[in-house]
């Protein structure tokens, strides 16, 4: 148990003080192990190399072909066109929800949430600047829109952290649709009236817009493609991945898509081979990075510790759900990553959890909702992958900008997944 405790502990302190977790994972794995009594040469070459590999054959074509789509959405000036159309409809008067509903769409059309925050991020800039709304609220306001109901709550959303737990719940994209609405109306509103009230407080004390050191490249909204068209590759990810006639895998959904962008955006044909392979070699770094978190997972497994713990967790008695919500988040804290903690849950546990829902009559269904929000909570603690590339993209600190985005993307995200439990308790799935 202190070994679980130091190696997790270790993996959280390097990767916050900037470490990359593809050399760290493993290297903490081999402290579990230690205090596990496993042998450190089989460990790392079976049992984290075969975590490691298991998520990478399972997950790389839906990460790769994810990036691609995004890539090719960034490079046609489809994604900016869209979020320029948000933030031309709404106006500076409404920048935060501008900002929000930007992301929200983009990311629910399949875009990365890595591409969202490159694309949204001087659209931000130049809205907050003619708002004089201040910096510091930008991350905040991208987390919301990007890192909450888009990517767990809302029913038929093509992010991969919807798509884990189809596999082991045997469910769809668009499962338990009453507990994910209700979710997500808690982590919009919630976090929307968190970040205008924080935004009203810093405008009252004298915070507004003032210019960083980053040099951010304008957008010109002449040069943007036609808004509407742009949206439909958006659309087609998104219908065919969930329309009843249709329930592509989430390959060929996202194939769909990049077919529509390229075929609306023919001019990208001079380009499309540089974009492709920036769009491959990105996904590379994401699904590594994940699969080391995976890999460091399957290594807390082996150890006689992990299943004291997860005994200790289903003898509590009770509703599963609230254990299913524990151990996802704990998971997805410790390695900062929602969807690498999902994995390593659901491969340890889902099959219980599987055996549960047939023998007590809980939907699979509502597993696969608390499991897919859970995943969406204490992940963003600060060493998340995704919140030091936000910071970094926008020039700001985790001391200037980190309280805005733990508040909507881990504290709030919480009260969702208790939301969504009270829902599934009422038979409301």
């Amino acid at each position: 148990m202190l070994g679980l405790i130091l190696g997790l502990g270790l993996l959280m302190f390097l990767a916050y003080r900037g470490m990359s977790i593809i050399w760290i994972a493993p290297l903490c794995a081999l402290v579990v192990a230690i205090f596990g009594g496993l042998p450190l040469l089989d460990t790392y070459t079976r049992t984290y190399m075969e975590g490691f590999v298991g998520f990478t054959r399972s997950w790389f074509p839906v990460f790769m072909l994810g990036a691609i789509f995004g890539k090719i959405m960034e490079e046609t000036g489809m994604a900016q066109a869209v979020a320029h159309w948000f933030v031309q409809i709404l106006g500076k008067q409404r920048a935060i929800l501008a900002v929000v509903a930007g992301c929200a769409i983009l990311t629910y059309g399949g875009v990365s949430l890595f591409v969202v925050v490159f694309a949204m991020y001087p659209l931000a800039l130049a809205l907050f600047r003619e708002a004089n709304i201040s910096r510091k609220l930008i991350p905040g306001c991208i987390a919301l829109g990007s890192f909450t109901f888009t990517m767990t709550a809302l029913p038929g959303t093509p992010q991969i952290q919807n798509l884990i737990p189809m596999e082991f719940f045997k469910t769809q994209a668009t499962a338990a649709p009453i507990m994910g609405i209700g979710a997500a109306l808690v982590l919009m509103f919630g976090g929307y009236f968190y970040m205008i009230w924080k935004e009203r407080r810093l405008t009252a004390a004298g915070d507004v817009f003032t210019e960083g050191k980053d040099s951010v490249k304008g957008i010109d909204a002449t040069k943007l493609p036609n808004p509407y068209l742009s949206f439909l590759p958006l659309i087609t990810v998104a219908a065919t991945l969930n329309l009843p006639f249709i329930k592509f895998p989430p390959i060929l959904a996202l194939l769909s898509g990049i077919v529509v962008a390229i075929a609306i955006n023919p001019s990208i044909f001079k380009k499309l081979v540089p974009t492709i392979n920036a769009g491959a070699n990105a996904s590379l770094i994401a699904i590594i990075n994940t699969s080391a978190a995976v890999g460091f997972g399957m290594v807390v497994r082996a150890v006689p510790a992990f299943k004291a713990l997860t005994d200790a967790l289903m003898e509590l008695g009770g509703n599963p759900l609230i254990s299913i919500a524990v151990v996802v988040n704990a998971l997805a804290g410790a390695t900062g990553s929602a969807s690498g903690g999902l994995a390593i849950a659901l491969r340890a546990l889902g099959a219980e959890y599987m055996a549960i829902a047939q023998a007590t009559g809980i939907s699979p269904e509502a597993f696969h909702r608390i499991a897919s929000l859970s995943s969406g909570g204490l992940d963003t603690l600060p060493h998340n992958g995704a919140v030091l590339t936000l910071l970094a993209v926008t020039g700001l600190t985790h001391k200037e900008s980190y309280l805005d985005i733990a508040v909507v993307s881990l504290v709030i995200p919480i009260f969702a997944t208790i939301v969504a439990i009270v829902l599934a308790s009422m038979g409301l799935v």
